[in-house]
Protein backbone atom coordinates (compact mmCIF):
# COMPACT_ATOMS: atom_id res chain seq x y z
CA UNK A 1 0.00 0.00 0.00
CA UNK A 2 1.66 3.30 -0.83
CA UNK A 3 0.94 6.78 0.86
CA UNK A 4 -1.26 9.10 -1.97
CA UNK A 5 -0.15 12.28 -0.18
CA UNK A 6 3.73 11.98 0.05
CA UNK A 7 5.94 14.70 -0.50
CA UNK A 8 7.97 15.41 -4.16
CA UNK A 9 11.30 14.28 -3.53
CA UNK A 10 14.57 13.58 -5.71
CA UNK A 11 17.42 11.42 -5.97
CA UNK A 12 20.40 13.19 -7.70
CA UNK A 13 23.71 11.04 -8.57
CA UNK A 14 27.28 12.11 -8.80
CA UNK A 15 27.33 11.60 -12.96
CA UNK A 16 24.40 14.09 -12.96
CA UNK A 17 21.51 11.42 -13.26
CA UNK A 18 18.13 12.68 -11.39
CA UNK A 19 14.84 10.23 -9.76
CA UNK A 20 12.33 11.85 -9.29
CA UNK A 21 10.25 10.05 -6.40
CA UNK A 22 8.19 11.02 -3.17
CA UNK A 23 9.63 11.49 0.24
CA UNK A 24 9.04 9.61 3.55
CA UNK A 25 10.43 8.83 6.62
CA UNK A 26 12.39 12.88 7.93
CA UNK A 27 12.36 15.69 5.70
CA UNK A 28 15.27 17.72 4.35
CA UNK A 29 18.46 16.92 2.74
CA UNK A 30 20.97 14.29 2.96
CA UNK A 31 24.40 13.32 1.34
CA UNK A 32 26.16 9.94 1.27
CA UNK A 33 27.53 7.21 -0.81
CA UNK A 34 25.16 5.16 -2.51
CA UNK A 35 25.63 1.70 -2.04
CA UNK A 36 22.25 -1.30 -2.65
CA UNK A 37 21.74 -4.56 -0.18
CA UNK A 38 20.21 -7.35 -2.10
CA UNK A 39 18.65 -8.53 0.97
CA UNK A 40 14.68 -9.62 0.67
CA UNK A 41 14.13 -9.63 4.56
CA UNK A 42 15.38 -7.86 7.51
CA UNK A 43 15.31 -4.34 6.46
CA UNK A 44 15.09 -2.89 10.29
CA UNK A 45 18.38 -5.11 11.30
CA UNK A 46 20.00 -3.42 7.76
CA UNK A 47 18.92 0.17 8.85
CA UNK A 48 20.22 -0.63 12.11
CA UNK A 49 23.59 -2.15 11.26
CA UNK A 50 26.33 0.66 11.86
CA UNK A 51 28.56 -0.84 9.12
CA UNK A 52 26.14 1.53 6.49
CA UNK A 53 27.30 4.76 8.41
CA UNK A 54 27.64 7.38 5.93
CA UNK A 55 25.39 5.30 3.44
CA UNK A 56 22.25 6.10 1.36
CA UNK A 57 20.90 2.21 1.30
CA UNK A 58 19.27 1.31 -1.23
CA UNK A 59 16.94 -1.98 -1.53
CA UNK A 60 16.75 -3.78 -4.23
CA UNK A 61 13.64 -5.98 -3.11
CA UNK A 62 10.70 -4.07 -4.14
CA UNK A 63 8.72 -4.54 -1.41
CA UNK A 64 9.79 -2.93 2.08
CA UNK A 65 8.36 -2.31 5.40
CA UNK A 66 5.21 -5.16 4.80
CA UNK A 67 5.76 -6.50 8.31
CA UNK A 68 6.88 -3.49 10.29
CA UNK A 69 9.36 -3.08 12.96
CA UNK A 70 9.52 -3.88 16.82
CA UNK A 71 12.01 -3.19 19.69
CA UNK A 72 13.58 -6.43 19.29
CA UNK A 73 15.52 -6.92 15.91
CA UNK A 74 17.29 -3.62 16.21
CA UNK A 75 21.13 -3.97 15.93
CA UNK A 76 22.51 -0.67 17.35
CA UNK A 77 20.54 1.62 19.64
CA UNK A 78 20.20 4.51 16.63
CA UNK A 79 20.61 3.87 12.95
CA UNK A 80 23.67 5.32 11.22
CA UNK A 81 22.82 5.37 7.44
CA UNK A 82 22.81 8.63 5.35
CA UNK A 83 19.26 8.07 3.50
CA UNK A 84 17.17 5.26 2.58
CA UNK A 85 15.90 3.84 -0.90
CA UNK A 86 13.02 2.03 -1.51
CA UNK A 87 10.89 0.70 -4.39
CA UNK A 88 7.37 0.94 -2.60
CA UNK A 89 7.00 0.79 1.06
CA UNK A 90 4.04 -0.62 3.22
CA UNK A 91 2.47 2.14 4.69
CA UNK A 92 0.27 -0.05 7.05
CA UNK A 93 2.62 -3.53 8.24
CA UNK A 94 0.52 -6.76 9.19
CA UNK A 95 2.87 -9.46 11.24
CA UNK A 96 2.01 -10.51 14.89
CA UNK A 97 5.38 -8.95 15.79
CA UNK A 98 4.98 -5.64 14.91
CA UNK A 99 4.91 -2.29 16.96
CA UNK A 100 5.28 0.64 14.74
CA UNK A 101 5.54 1.50 10.54
CA UNK A 102 8.64 1.87 8.53
CA UNK A 103 7.33 5.93 7.98
CA UNK A 104 7.52 6.92 11.74
CA UNK A 105 10.72 4.68 12.45
CA UNK A 106 12.92 6.61 10.14
CA UNK A 107 11.55 10.10 11.25
CA UNK A 108 12.25 8.57 14.89
CA UNK A 109 16.15 8.76 13.91
CA UNK A 110 16.13 11.58 11.76
CA UNK A 111 16.51 9.41 9.09
CA UNK A 112 15.38 10.85 4.76
CA UNK A 113 14.09 8.45 2.66
CA UNK A 114 12.54 8.38 -0.97
CA UNK A 115 10.42 5.65 -2.48
CA UNK A 116 8.62 5.26 -6.24
CA UNK A 117 11.84 5.66 -7.98
CA UNK A 118 13.07 3.07 -10.59
CA UNK A 119 15.41 1.07 -7.56
CA UNK A 120 16.26 -1.80 -10.72
CA UNK A 121 17.98 0.87 -12.61
CA UNK A 122 19.39 2.60 -9.91
CA UNK A 123 20.93 -0.32 -9.49
CA UNK A 124 21.83 -1.31 -12.37
CA UNK A 125 23.74 2.18 -12.83
CA UNK A 126 25.61 1.18 -9.24
CA UNK A 127 26.95 -1.94 -10.92
CA UNK A 128 28.45 -0.30 -14.23
CA UNK A 129 29.39 2.47 -12.65
CA UNK A 130 30.82 1.70 -8.97
CA UNK A 131 29.51 3.00 -6.32
CA UNK A 132 28.86 6.71 -6.42
CA UNK A 133 27.82 9.68 -3.90
CA UNK A 134 24.20 11.02 -4.09
CA UNK A 135 21.98 13.29 -2.20
CA UNK A 136 18.02 12.79 -1.38
CA UNK A 137 16.43 16.17 -0.92
CA UNK A 138 12.64 17.34 -0.98
CA UNK A 139 11.42 20.17 -2.58
CA UNK A 140 12.99 22.64 -5.15
CA UNK A 141 16.94 22.50 -5.27
CA UNK A 142 20.12 24.14 -7.64
CA UNK A 143 21.37 20.83 -9.27
CA UNK A 144 24.97 22.65 -9.87
CA UNK A 145 25.18 23.68 -6.01
CA UNK A 146 23.51 20.57 -5.17
CA UNK A 147 26.64 18.74 -7.66
CA UNK A 148 29.18 20.06 -6.15
CA UNK A 149 28.26 19.18 -2.62
CA UNK A 150 27.43 15.94 -3.42
CA UNK A 151 31.14 15.11 -5.55
CA UNK A 152 32.78 16.72 -2.40
CA UNK A 153 31.31 13.96 -0.25
CA UNK A 154 33.59 11.60 1.40
CA UNK A 155 32.52 9.07 4.02
CA UNK A 156 35.60 9.81 6.24
CA UNK A 157 36.57 8.12 9.47
CA UNK A 158 33.56 6.88 10.85
CA UNK A 159 34.13 4.18 13.45
CA UNK A 160 34.61 6.78 16.44
CA UNK A 161 30.99 7.63 15.45
CA UNK A 162 29.10 4.32 16.09
CA UNK A 163 31.44 2.84 18.36
CA UNK A 164 30.54 2.55 22.41
CA UNK A 165 32.35 5.35 24.48
CA UNK A 166 32.96 3.39 27.61
CA UNK A 167 33.29 -0.14 27.65
CA UNK A 168 30.03 -2.08 28.54
CA UNK A 169 29.44 -5.96 30.07
CA UNK A 170 27.43 -8.65 29.31
CA UNK A 171 27.04 -11.78 31.19
CA UNK A 172 25.44 -15.53 30.44
CA UNK A 173 24.75 -18.09 32.81
CA UNK A 174 27.18 -20.40 34.04
CA UNK A 175 29.73 -18.57 32.23
CA UNK A 176 33.17 -20.49 30.89
CA UNK A 177 34.74 -17.68 29.13
CA UNK A 178 35.32 -14.11 29.13
CA UNK A 179 35.55 -12.08 25.88
CA UNK A 180 36.38 -9.24 25.22
CA UNK A 181 34.41 -7.57 21.75
CA UNK A 182 36.07 -4.55 19.99
CA UNK A 183 33.45 -2.46 19.32
CA UNK A 184 34.04 -0.78 15.66
CA UNK A 185 30.25 -0.71 15.16
CA UNK A 186 29.36 -4.07 16.25
CA UNK A 187 25.81 -6.01 15.24
CA UNK A 188 23.80 -7.17 18.79
CA UNK A 189 23.87 -10.66 17.58
CA UNK A 190 27.84 -10.83 17.67
CA UNK A 191 27.37 -10.26 21.25
CA UNK A 192 23.87 -12.78 21.83
CA UNK A 193 25.53 -15.63 19.78
CA UNK A 194 28.59 -15.47 22.13
CA UNK A 195 26.48 -14.86 25.38
CA UNK A 196 24.60 -17.80 24.42
CA UNK A 197 27.53 -20.17 24.24
CA UNK A 198 28.61 -18.92 27.85
CA UNK A 199 30.39 -15.96 27.47
CA UNK A 200 30.58 -12.90 29.44
CA UNK A 201 30.99 -10.14 26.99
CA UNK A 202 32.99 -7.08 27.69
CA UNK A 203 32.53 -4.70 24.79
CA UNK A 204 35.30 -2.20 24.35
CA UNK A 205 35.52 0.74 22.49
CA UNK A 206 37.57 1.36 19.27
CA UNK A 207 40.17 3.09 20.77
CA UNK A 208 41.02 0.67 23.73
CA UNK A 209 45.00 0.48 24.43
CA UNK A 210 46.38 -2.87 24.65
CA UNK A 211 47.01 -2.56 27.91
CA UNK A 212 43.47 -2.45 28.80
CA UNK A 213 42.16 -5.39 26.58
CA UNK A 214 44.55 -7.53 28.45
CA UNK A 215 43.59 -5.95 31.33
CA UNK A 216 40.06 -7.70 31.01
CA UNK A 217 42.09 -11.11 30.91
CA UNK A 218 40.42 -11.96 28.25
CA UNK A 219 40.09 -15.75 26.99
CA UNK A 220 38.99 -14.42 23.55
CA UNK A 221 39.41 -11.24 21.47
CA UNK A 222 36.18 -10.43 19.02
CA UNK A 223 37.11 -8.16 16.37
CA UNK A 224 33.54 -6.73 15.28
CA UNK A 225 32.18 -5.15 12.02
CA UNK A 226 32.09 -1.95 11.30
CA UNK A 227 31.78 0.89 8.45
CA UNK A 228 34.36 2.96 6.20
CA UNK A 229 37.79 2.05 4.97
CA UNK A 230 39.83 -0.03 6.95
CA UNK A 231 43.17 1.48 6.09
CA UNK A 232 41.84 4.23 7.97
CA UNK A 233 41.89 3.04 11.50
CA UNK A 234 45.09 3.58 12.31
CA UNK A 235 45.14 3.42 16.15
CA UNK A 236 43.22 -0.16 15.71
CA UNK A 237 45.42 -1.75 13.40
CA UNK A 238 48.83 -0.41 15.19
CA UNK A 239 46.44 -1.78 18.66
CA UNK A 240 45.53 -5.49 17.04
CA UNK A 241 49.38 -5.49 15.64
CA UNK A 242 50.82 -5.51 19.45
CA UNK A 243 48.18 -7.76 20.29
CA UNK A 244 49.27 -10.56 18.25
CA UNK A 245 51.80 -11.10 20.30
CA UNK A 246 49.90 -11.77 23.47
CA UNK A 247 48.88 -15.30 21.70
CA UNK A 248 45.16 -15.01 23.20
CA UNK A 249 42.38 -16.27 20.49
CA UNK A 250 41.13 -13.76 18.30
CA UNK A 251 37.49 -14.36 15.98
CA UNK A 252 37.40 -10.87 13.48
CA UNK A 253 33.94 -10.22 11.40
CA UNK A 254 34.11 -7.65 8.23
CA UNK A 255 35.67 -4.76 9.64
CA UNK A 256 37.39 -6.52 12.30
CA UNK A 257 38.92 -9.57 9.27
CA UNK A 258 40.17 -6.26 7.64
CA UNK A 259 42.28 -4.80 10.64
CA UNK A 260 43.56 -7.93 11.75
CA UNK A 261 44.88 -8.34 8.26
CA UNK A 262 46.22 -4.78 7.78
CA UNK A 263 47.83 -5.55 11.11
CA UNK A 264 49.84 -8.38 9.87
CA UNK A 265 50.97 -6.91 6.55
CA UNK A 266 48.40 -7.59 4.16
CA UNK A 267 46.13 -5.08 1.83
CA UNK A 268 43.04 -3.94 1.62
CA UNK A 269 41.02 -2.77 -1.32
CA UNK A 270 37.87 -0.83 -2.37
CA UNK A 271 35.48 -3.17 -4.28
CA UNK A 272 33.58 -1.78 -7.50
CA UNK A 273 30.07 -2.31 -5.76
CA UNK A 274 30.87 -4.46 -2.82
CA UNK A 275 28.87 -7.50 -0.91
CA UNK A 276 25.52 -6.31 0.63
CA UNK A 277 22.87 -8.86 0.83
CA UNK A 278 21.98 -12.30 2.39
CA UNK A 279 22.80 -14.72 -0.65
CA UNK A 280 26.54 -14.44 -1.28
CA UNK A 281 28.22 -17.77 -1.88
CA UNK A 282 31.26 -18.29 0.06
CA UNK A 283 33.56 -21.59 -0.05
CA UNK A 284 35.49 -22.46 3.10
CA UNK A 285 38.66 -24.30 1.73
CA UNK A 286 39.09 -26.36 4.31
CA UNK A 287 35.70 -27.87 4.51
CA UNK A 288 35.05 -27.97 1.01
CA UNK A 289 32.07 -26.48 1.54
CA UNK A 290 30.23 -23.50 -0.54
CA UNK A 291 28.05 -21.66 2.14
CA UNK A 292 24.93 -19.13 2.04
CA UNK A 293 26.54 -15.93 3.58
CA UNK A 294 25.18 -12.39 4.50
CA UNK A 295 27.09 -9.54 3.77
CA UNK A 296 27.83 -6.26 3.77
CA UNK A 297 31.35 -4.23 3.13
CA UNK A 298 32.67 -2.00 0.45
CA UNK A 299 36.48 -3.47 1.02
CA UNK A 300 38.27 -6.73 1.20
CA UNK A 301 41.53 -8.07 2.05
CA UNK A 302 43.74 -8.86 -1.49
CA UNK A 303 44.53 -12.30 -1.35
CA UNK A 304 47.65 -12.68 -2.58
CA UNK A 305 48.59 -9.74 -0.18
CA UNK A 306 48.78 -12.19 2.75
CA UNK A 307 52.18 -12.74 3.46
CA UNK A 308 52.76 -16.48 4.00
CA UNK A 309 54.68 -16.53 7.22
CA UNK A 310 51.54 -15.12 9.16
CA UNK A 311 48.34 -17.25 7.34
CA UNK A 312 46.51 -18.20 4.80
CA UNK A 313 43.31 -17.47 2.72
CA UNK A 314 40.61 -19.72 4.35
CA UNK A 315 37.30 -18.53 2.10
CA UNK A 316 36.75 -17.48 -1.07
CA UNK A 317 33.84 -15.40 -2.54
CA UNK A 318 31.84 -17.72 -5.16
CA UNK A 319 31.22 -14.95 -7.22
CA UNK A 320 34.49 -12.88 -7.77
CA UNK A 321 36.53 -14.70 -6.26
CA UNK A 322 37.80 -11.84 -3.51
CA UNK A 323 39.36 -13.26 -0.40
CA UNK A 324 36.40 -13.94 2.88
CA UNK A 325 38.74 -15.35 5.28
CA UNK A 326 42.17 -15.93 6.77
CA UNK A 327 43.31 -18.50 9.30
CA UNK A 328 46.46 -17.10 10.97
CA UNK A 329 49.61 -19.50 11.91
CA UNK A 330 51.55 -16.68 13.67
CA UNK A 331 48.19 -16.34 16.69
CA UNK A 332 45.38 -18.31 17.42
CA UNK A 333 43.15 -16.23 15.11
CA UNK A 334 40.82 -16.12 12.35
CA UNK A 335 38.74 -13.81 10.41
CA UNK A 336 35.78 -14.07 7.96
CA UNK A 337 34.64 -11.13 5.88
CA UNK A 338 30.95 -12.24 5.86
CA UNK A 339 28.30 -12.02 9.11
CA UNK A 340 28.03 -15.56 10.48
CA UNK A 341 25.81 -14.07 12.97
CA UNK A 342 23.45 -13.27 9.89
CA UNK A 343 20.69 -11.57 11.73
CA UNK A 344 18.60 -11.30 9.07
CA UNK A 345 19.98 -14.15 6.53
CA UNK A 346 21.18 -17.34 6.81
CA UNK A 347 22.55 -19.24 9.54
CA UNK A 348 24.70 -21.58 7.17
CA UNK A 349 28.39 -20.30 9.10
CA UNK A 350 27.29 -20.17 12.53
CA UNK A 351 29.51 -22.79 13.08
CA UNK A 352 32.34 -20.16 12.83
CA UNK A 353 31.12 -19.17 16.54
CA UNK A 354 31.43 -22.85 17.74
CA UNK A 355 35.13 -22.86 16.18
CA UNK A 356 36.34 -19.55 18.62
CA UNK A 357 34.91 -21.51 21.67
CA UNK A 358 36.87 -24.38 20.59
CA UNK A 359 39.70 -21.88 19.96
CA UNK A 360 39.51 -20.52 23.60
CA UNK A 361 39.02 -24.18 24.94
CA UNK A 362 42.03 -25.38 23.56
CA UNK A 363 44.05 -22.09 24.82
CA UNK A 364 42.99 -22.99 28.13
CA UNK A 365 44.43 -26.50 28.12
Amino acid sequence: MIFENKRKAALILADGTVFEGKGFGAEGKTVGEIVFTTAMTGYQETLTDSSYCGQIVTQTFPLIGNYGVNNIDPESKTSAVSGYIVREYCEVPSNFRCEGDLDSYLKSFGIIGICDIDTRRLTRIIRESGVMNGAIISGEFDKDELLKEIKAYKVGEVVPKVSVKEKEIFTAENAKYNVVLMDYGYKYNIRRELVKRGCNVTVMPYNATPEEIKAANPDGIMLSNGPGDPADNVGSIQTLRELVSAKIPTFGICLGHQLLALANGAKTEKLKYGHRGGNQPVKDIARDKTYITSQNHGYAVIGDSVPAEVGAVSHINGNDGTCEGVRYTNAPAFTVQFHPEACGGPHDTSYLFDEFINLMEENKA
